[in-house]
């Protein structure tokens, strides 16, 4: 039942082999990769010729990630581990600051990690890697043939819980640490406030970009329900028999990333896809993001608040 609802969302209807572009010569950045929809976005994106960096943590479940991607065959591709830890913003800095040196251009970031339930891994610790790896993507922008893209996973719960308060903002730190204690769903309304933030990262950036005249199209997603995560949740055989009849794979998972990071259709017209909301049903289509994720008002204020609180610790 889970193949014939996903052949139903049109997921089966993409395919990595001959929907994206050929990416010889390009190097790809994808966070959190050892696993789940990471791992098989790099491993697809691998395959299309790409130079991949996985970037995670823990180096052995890195390269053993990288050993069963090559078992499984990366064609002309490579991947290749490099180290990011996003539970700190001052090691996700650093982490930047070392891709740069390792690498003279960067056509695609990736960020992909962010399942926790707190704003540091989630929305801070990327912000702080996308901005110090900027220099070298928009270096990237003057190279022949350029299509350099930011791509930020969200999920279709930026749209419930306390994401949806029409009362909500990010005016200073505290409002970033909300624990909501008092609601029966709080760890659900933290982490919808953390994907919430992702699109309205992904929109400001645009927008900002925009106004530089600098040629980045950047894209959040919805990748679609997918169990990267069940092992982890009571009541897990339950959930996971219900992500089995209605959701999708780990490799479907990651079509609606592959169709951000390197379908012709946004190279051929990249005004379309700038600062959009992908969805995965089918792939790559555009969707309206919560009029919450929509509002400049918060986009700046989550802007100007993440910035603050780095330049203030030093961070930026």
């Amino acid at each position: 039942m889970g193949v014939i609802v996903s052949r139903l969302l049109g997921c089966r209807t993409f395919n990595t082999s001959t929907d994206l572009l050929d990416l010889t010569g390009k190097v790809i950045l994808v966070t959190g990769a050892n696993t789940g929809i990471g791992y098989m976005t790099a491993r697809n994106l691998a395959r299309r010729g790409a130079k991949v960096y996985l970037g995670a943590r823990n180096e052995s479940k890195a390269t053993g990630a990288i050993a069963q991607m090559e078992a499984e065959g990366l064609g002309t591709g490579q991947v290749i581990w490099h180290k990011v830890d996003l539970s700190d913003p001052r090691n996700a800095k650093q982490a930047a600051e070392e891709f740069m040196r390792r690498e003279a251009r960067l056509d695609v970031l990736i960020n992909n990690a962010g399942i926790a339930m707190h704003m540091v891994v989630n929305h801070v610790s990327p912000f702080v890697f996308t901005q110090t790896l900027l220099k070298l993507m928009k270096k990237t922008t003057a190279e022949p043939d350029s299509d350099v893209r930011i791509v930020m996973l969200s999920s279709f719960l930026h749209r419930n819980d306390q994401a949806a308060n029409p009362n909500i903002q990010f005016k200073t730190i505290d409002d970033f640490n909300h624990e909501f204690a008092d609601q029966y769903s709080a760890h659900r309304s933290r982490y919808s406030i953390t994907k919430l933030a992702n699109v309205l990262y992904a929109k400001a950036l645009q927008r900002k970009l925009d106004a530089e005249e600098v040629p980045i199209t950047c894209i959040s997603i919805h990748p679609g329900i997918v169990d990267t995560f069940s092992d982890r949740l009571a009541y897990a055989s339950f959930v996971r028999t219900m992500l089995y009849f209605f959701g999708s794979s780990t490799d479907e998972g990651s079509y609606t990333s592959c169709f951000a990071a390197a379908s012709p259709l946004i190279k051929e017209n990249p005004q379309k896809y700038k600062g959009v909301f992908l969805d995965p049903s089918p792939v790559g289509k555009i969707v309206d993001a919560s009029p919450n994720a929509c509002r400049v008002d918060l986009q700046e204020q989550l802007w100007e608040t993440t910035e603050r609180a780095m330049k203030e610790a030093g961070v930026l």
